[in-house]
């Protein structure tokens, strides 16, 4: 396997295992074409990896991440620290890096070292911001592509997502369906609803409203922090499910010493973990990057690939693939991981569709190793 260089890291905030590859364009050009036009003369993609490549190069799969998450998806000798899939991979556990060779890739337009609007753009050596171009689905899927291609592998045993991972492993199989063996789904969608389009599109107008975005081009030590922490809130209140609320909080009041004392401050214990959670994440997230992801998710729409939905993922032909739903999921609902299951299934294809009950909403499959465990470890165990 070629070794990537050690380049400089485009966040402050890359987890130390990370490692970096430098695309080098488009097969043929030397710029990195965007899927909604525009190009990058530089992509630089952020990756951790377990596990070792076979001598056949057929061990290895690639996961996608969700809006937020670093590639440190799982702990390592250079990282020991906990990743945000730690139950999930590892050795002898779903994902067994025993058996695999696991890549996990920071996204396309992300901030934690792989290119985004935070970087340097080469032409004015200043961070991007909105010179950044349109970013697609379709765009975090190719420079995933090109990572692994830069990895020298050409064919993918499997490739796995979660909530927006979900989405860039679908648009992955549409884009490379050769290349791809087994392909699993989680908390995902072939698009957007309504619902999920409202609300991530009030967190961005939040984030441009506070005078720090400074119309996308502030400074990395003045971030608007205010508009991010709003914005936060309103994410992680959809990621949730009610009754999870109920059961952890019901209508418990933060002790008197916590208490905020503005007249409309924090009383309950449900708002203290709501702030509590909000800051620590805006403190280590770039706002653009935040923008950028969030609005492509909402472009994203397999129909694009065919002129329905049905047509488009008629044109994966993965040997086997999973799609796992949460019946508590009010971002991504359960009819949408139905509605992937039904359109692949009509396609002939081997597809499992697993629905389960956890009570954490969208949040689930970080959280519920009960549930989700046994469902990836049976269908990774039934991988040649």
């Amino acid at each position: 396997m070629s070794t990537a260089k050690k380049l400089e890291p485009a966040s402050r905030w890359t987890p130390p295992a990370t490692r970096f590859v430098e695309l080098h364009g488009d097969y043929g050009t030397t710029d990195f074409h965007m899927h909604r036009g525009g190009t990058l003369p530089e992509v630089v993609v952020a990756y951790e990896s377990w596990g070792k490549l076979s001598e056949m190069r057929d061990n290895a799969v690639l996961v996608f991440t969700g809006l937020s998450p670093t590639a440190h998806a799982c702990s390592s000798d250079e990282d020991p620290s906990p990743g945000w899939w730690e139950y999930m991979i590892g050795p002898g556990k779903p994902i067994d890096t025993d058996r695999f060779f696991v890549v996990c890739i920071n996204s396309l337009g992300g901030c934690f070292g792989t290119t985004g609007p935070g970087s340097a753009n080469p032409g004015t050596g200043r961070p991007y911001g909105l010179d950044f171009p349109d970013l697609s689905i379709e765009d975090i899927a190719k420079a995933g592509h090109h990572a692994i291609q830069e990895l020298e592998v050409d064919h993918l045993c499997a490739v796995v997502g979660s909530s927006m991972g979900g989405m860039t492993s679908l648009a992955y199989a549409l884009q490379y369906p050769d290349e791809v063996g087994n392909l699993v789904t989680i908390s995902s969608a072939c698009r957007s609803l309504p619902l999920a389009i409202a609300m991530r599109s009030i967190q961005r107008e939040i984030v441009r409203c506070d005078p720090a975005w400074e119309g996308g081009h502030y400074q990395p030590d003045k971030e608007p922090k205010d508009g991010m922490v709003l914005a936060r809130k309103i994410g992680l209140v959809s990621y949730r499910a009610g009754e999870e609320w109920n059961q952890r909080f019901n209508r418990a009041r933060v002790e008197s010493g916590r208490k905020d004392k503005n007249r409309f401050g924090i009383e309950f214990e449900v708002e203290s973990y709501l702030d509590y959670n909000a800051h620590k994440f805006v403190d280590a997230f770039d706002a653009n990057s935040y923008l950028y992801l969030s609005r492509a998710m909402d472009w994203f729409d397999v129909a694009d690939h065919g002129g329905s939905v049905n047509a488009g993922l008629a044109k994966i032909h993965s040997i086997r693939t999973l799609v796992v739903g949460v019946e508590t999921d009010i971002l991504f609902p359960i009819k949408q991981q139905e509605e992937i299951y039904n359109g692949i299934n009509k396609a002939g294809c081997d597809i499992r569709f697993v629905r389960l009950p956890s009570i954490q909403g969208h949040d689930s499959f970080l959280i519920d190793e009960a549930n989700f465990a046994p469902v990836l470890r049976e269908f990774f165990t039934g991988i040649g």
